[in-house]
């Protein structure tokens, strides 16, 4: 992994472990989101990304991001290698087959 894309995806799951320790997970989700999309091909990022989206959706009480999330897990550590939608941002709501706009920052450290 680049250094950059290191720094990056380090930063994204640290601001949203803190927001989700301080019980916001609204300001979570912006984070969570960006890590997603920048771990899509890591199994393990990737996983994680969408663990602490369970978590965020646990803490809201919003089951359908619970449920969504517990069905993704298994699905990032399987598919994440083969297949993943580019940019896509990993929120329950958004089919998991949906590819998305990059934004071109985050293009900028996955190239």
């Amino acid at each position: 992994m680049k250094p950059a894309l290191r720094i990056a995806l380090d930063q994204a799951f640290e601001q949203a472990v803190d927001a989700l320790a301080n019980r916001d997970p609204q300001l979570a989700y912006p984070w969570l989101e960006r890590a997603h999309i920048l771990s899509q091909c890591l199994p393990l990022p990737h996983t994680r990304s969408h663990w602490l989206m369970l978590l965020a959706g646990w803490q809201q009480r919003d089951f359908r991001e619970v449920l969504g999330h517990a069905l993704r897990i298994p699905a990032a550590l399987l598919f994440s290698r083969l297949w993943v939608p580019l940019g896509n941002t990993g929120r329950a709501r958004v089919s998991a087959f949906k590819t998305m706009p990059l934004p071109e920052e985050l293009r900028r450290l996955l190239d």
